[in-house]
């Protein structure tokens, strides 16, 4: 298994050389949370979609 280190310096390398500061945050952050969502279906730690469309109408009111 690789480390969280050699992930980022993968994930890095695989964007283009002219990518600036903020789009290689992105792209780290956007790694992290889909990692951390794939560990949410792992774990069980999901809602329904029905769940979810309460909540937000919850929210609209």
């Amino acid at each position: 298994m690789s480390t969280a280190k050699d992930q980022m310096k993968q994930i890095l390398e695989d964007q283009p050389d002219d990518s600036s500061y903020d789009e290689l945050l992105k792209e780290l952050a956007f790694k992290r949370m889909i990692d951390r969502g794939l560990a949410d279906v792992d774990s069980k730690n999901t809602i329904s979609n029905e769940e979810m469309d309460r909540r937000i109408k919850s929210w609209q009111k």
